[in-house]
This record gives C-alpha cells, sequence and structure tokens, in this order.
C-alpha cells in the first residue's frame, strides 16, 4: 500500500497578490491564500524553492492541518482563491481534492511543474479554475540533464489542463547557455499558438544564480525582452516577462485596437479598459477571467 507521507503537511502559508504565481489574465488585482509543504517530483537545478522542494517528509518542520483547518484559516482572512504553490502541488493531489471537496466555493489555483499522470490531472482539473504550468525548456535534452524529467509529458499535461477548460497560463524561465536560444524560443512559442492557442499567456521570466547553478548569471533584461518580442511575432496574443521591472512588458494589449486594458508594475496593478472580460475600448472578448 502507497501512503502520501506529505499529507496534510504544511511548510508554507502566505497571503500573496495572484500576479505573484504569475497569473496576469485571472482575477488582476486580486490576492490569494497561498499553501505550500514539502518535496517535488522533479530534481531542478536551479530550483529556487529548494529548501523544501529538495526535502524528505520529516526534515523539514511542517504543521499539520486538516482540510478543514486549510480552509478556515482561508476564509478567516477573507479569501476565496486558495494557491497550491511553492513545492510542487501534483505530488498533494489526494490533499488538494479533500481541501476542495470540503470547500467548494473556494477558487483553485495550482502553480506546478507539469509532471503528473493523466487521471489525477483530469480529477484536479475538475476542481481547478486556474493553472500557470512551468515549461523548463523546450528540449529533452535541458529536461533530462537539468530537471530529470521528460518535455513530452509536461506539454502532454497543458493539453489536457487547456483541453479541461482550466484557465492556463505558462512561464519559461529563461536561463543563459541553457534554454534561451531564438530558434528554441521560437519553438516553444509556436508550439503554444498551434498546440494550444494565441490566447493563452506566456510569461518569460529572468533567472536568478540559485541552488546548484549559482555559476550562471543573471538572464539579461535584454534578453527576457526579445523573447516577448519573439512571441508577439509569432502570433501570442499576451506576452509578459517576470523577475524584472518594466515599463510596459508586462501590460496586457487589446489584440484588435491595441489598448493596454490591465497596466502593471511590479505587483501593482490598474485595470484600466475593462468591461468584464472584454475591451472597454473595442469590444473584443479578451482572454481573461475577472
Amino acid at each position: 500500500m502507497l501512503v502520501a507521507t506529505t499529507y496534510g503537511k504544511v511548510s508554507s502559508l502566505c497571503v500573496d497578490p495572484i500576479e505573484k504565481k504569475p497569473l496576469y489574465n485571472y482575477k488582476p488585482g486580486s490576492r490569494c491564500f497561498s499553501v505550500g509543504s514539502v518535496g517535488c517530483n522533479m530534481r531542478c537545478r536551479h530550483c529556487q524553492n529548494y529548501a523544501i522542494s529538495m526535502l524528505q517528509s520529516g526534515r523539514k518542520r511542517t504543521t499539520y492541518m486538516s482540510p478543514e483547518d486549510l480552509t478556515n484559516i482561508c476564509r478567516k482572512e477573507r479569501l476565496d482563491i486558495i494557491a497550491f504553490t511553492y513545492n510542487e502541488p501534483m505530488i498533494w493531489y489526494e490533499y488538494i481534492m479533500d481541501v476542495m471537496e470540503s470547500a467548494p466555493d473556494l477558487h483553485l489555483v495550482l502553480v506546478s511543474n507539469g509532471l503528473i499522470c493523466e487521471k489525477p490531472l483530469r480529477d484536479l482539473c475538475g476542481v481547478a479554475e486556474a493553472a500557470n504550468i512551468d515549461i523548463k525548456g523546450f528540449t529533452d535534452s535541458f529536461y533530462t540533464e537539468i530537471c530529470g524529467a521528460h518535455l513530452d509529458d509536461v506539454l502532454e499535461s497543458a493539453r489536457i489542463v487547456f483541453e479541461e477548460g482550466v484557465h492556463l497560463e505558462l512561464t519559461y524561465l529563461v536561463i543563459p547557455g541553457y534554454n534561451d536560444s531564438k530558434d528554441e524560443i521560437r519553438d516553444f512559442c509556436t508550439w503554444v499558438r498551434d498546440e494550444l492557442s494565441e490566447d493563452v499567456p506566456v510569461h518569460f521570466s529572468r533567472f536568478h544564480p540559485d541552488n546548484e547553478m549559482v555559476d550562471v548569471q543573471w538572464t539579461p533584461v535584454e534578453t527576457v525582452l526579445e523573447c516577448r518580442d519573439i512571441g508577439i511575432s509569432c502570433g501570442l496574443n499576451y506576452v509578459y516577462v517576470g523577475n524584472t521591472l518594466t515599463d510596459s512588458a508586462d501590460d496586457t494589449y487589446c489584440p484588435d485596437c491595441g489598448t493596454a486594458v490591465i497596466n502593471r508594475l511590479g505587483y501593482l496593478v490598474e485595470v484600466a479598459a475593462l468591461d468584464g472580460d472584454r475591451c472597454a475600448s473595442c469590444g473584443r472578448r479578451l482572454n481573461i477571467i475577472p
């Protein structure tokens, strides 16, 4: 018999802006109740949360919380969005399902590496409203050498999440010399457009040295901006940059008339020209959940 030894063991609780997940087209400007445990099913050499993701249960101080305990804290914070994040939520599958059974009115967000079998993933899609999946690179050699996993497994999860109608955003951490070639970025953006939709938001984030890759330089700001340009040239409608402050590269624009419907500076968010999920200027329906 298999036992989930991390069931209900919480290592991290925090109230975060939803943009931190990052989710830019889902309830912009809202806050969420973020929850993490310990452990992961990948071993990324550049992991920024390795202090909890690389440890086994029992080697990190945690607090047991029943599903009811957790949702009660969420409600006391007057929040209706609960995000499973920080470490890999897919290994917490049973607990997440029980949490949502105890509080089906909460909005569930998953921040994941996308490594999970189809059946539990579809179960989670039945209770989740939004997800951000990391696409850590766009070659299998990167995944096997840096993450201990396979690219196709993650891409299939992204397809399933999109197919199930869960709001999906993708994050690509750009690491200098490892996954930042123009051809690789273009291949990734083309895959998003052709296999998912041009309306799926994509975040290109700056790498900073961490874990086993402290000898790799920060990603130049110019590189993530160039990745954004490639995404736009491939026809993607919502392309953002992360881990840096820019004047306009994190704003959301209407694909038809070009109006900036949401302005951002870091986690400061101004909903400028939205009418529900439509552009207030031209009326186009946008891939935004208000």
